[in-house]
């Protein structure tokens, strides 16, 4: 059975775990380590990683790699046994009720989606809701099923792989499509975020569009505080009109040095975002008091200056008369 649903409002966090699936030849990339991979700087698995950080526990299926976050590593046997394999393996290491299932090449993924998907799927847990679906997946612009940008009841999932194992005497070289036709799935619409790279052409229009303008900054910051290890949300409006204030009202080289001193004030009084938004106030208004002693009205007048009147005149200079005369002598 298949239900449809456009894009809603993320709702509250509630636990989960994630799977996500890091194998695979990658064939059609030429053999290449498609998971480390970088569009904007980051691996495509480490952006993955990023967009299930809240997920209770997180079990990678590939061989062991460095990444950006800590996640628990397992291996399908025989390795590149497929993905219902992988799958399969990864679920041996989880233990909550819902599963979010992902490949690691998805760049425009993000933690919004991943509760989107988790909203859908819990709201048949109310007892007046419709029937429970055992999942929720993305669909590509063309319709396609996307099955690993998904959120799954774990039960649904390991009873439907061992019935497939009881079938055809275990799962390892079984499509896909051979589990999702079997599961009760509400699928969701998105374009973007079902985006997968699976050749070179995709990961350069990934590269490419992190860079339009509408999305390079949000990617960039992401991509440094990813890089510097910070979890932390922070108004980039109020830290962009902070630099802006400084360069205008100071110089150009006094937006990146605000911005740090800023940031650097944040830590010492305990950080957060009211600590960063705190010390922006301050730096802004300090910009804007220095500026306005550059206007017109803040300059001492002409007529502040000393005159010609407080000069000595030719009058108070000593005479030809005020010189001693012989009579004084």
């Amino acid at each position: 059975m298949t239900a449809y649903e456009p894009p809603g409002t993320p709702g509250p966090a509630a636990p989960y775990d994630a799977v996500v699936l890091a194998g695979g030849a990658a064939r059609r990339l030429g053999g290449a380590d498609k998971p480390g991979l970088r569009v904007g700087g980051r691996p495509l698995l480490d952006r993955v990683l990023a967009a299930c950080a809240t997920a209770t526990a997180t079990v990678v299926v590939a061989e062991p790699r460095e990444t950006a976050r800590p996640v628990e590593w397992a291996r399908e046997e025989p390795p590149g046994g497929g993905p219902l394999a992988a799958l399969d393996a990864g679920l041996r290491h989880v233990s909550a009720e819902h599963v979010v299932v992902l490949s690691a090449d998805l760049p425009f993924l993000d933690g919004a989606t991943v509760r989107r998907l988790l909203d859908a799927l819990r709201t048949g847990d109310a007892p007046q809701g419709p029937a429970r679906p055992d999942g929720v997946l993305l669909t590509d612009p063309d319709g396609r099923d996307q099955p690993l940008v998904a959120a799954y009841r774990a039960d649904a999932l390991r009873r439907e792989l061992a019935a497939l194992a009881v079938a055809h005497g275990g799962v390892t070289g079984l499509p896909l499509r051979r589990l999702t036709a079997a599961l009760d799935l509400t699928r969701i619409s998105d374009p973007v975020a079902s985006f997968d790279c699976d050749t070179w052409d995709d990961i350069a229009a990934a590269r490419a569009r992190i860079r339009e303008h509408g999305n390079v900054l949000d990617e960039w910051i992401s991509a440094v505080k990813d890089e510097l290890g910070i979890d932390l949300d922070v108004d980039t409006g109020a830290l962009l009109d902070v630099a802006r204030d400084a360069a205008h009202s100071v110089a150009r080289p006094a937006a990146p040095l605000t911005t740090f001193l800023v940031g650097y004030a944040a830590a010492q009084a305990g950080g957060g975002p009211e600590a960063v938004a705190e010390a922006s106030r301050k730096a802004a208004a300090l910009a804007l008091r220095w500026a306005a002693e550059d206007t017109p009205d803040a300059k001492p007048t002409s007529d502040a200056k000393p005159t010609s009147d407080a000069k000595p005149t030719a009058d108070a200079k000593p005479t030809a008369d005020a010189k001693p005369t012989p009579d004084a002598g």
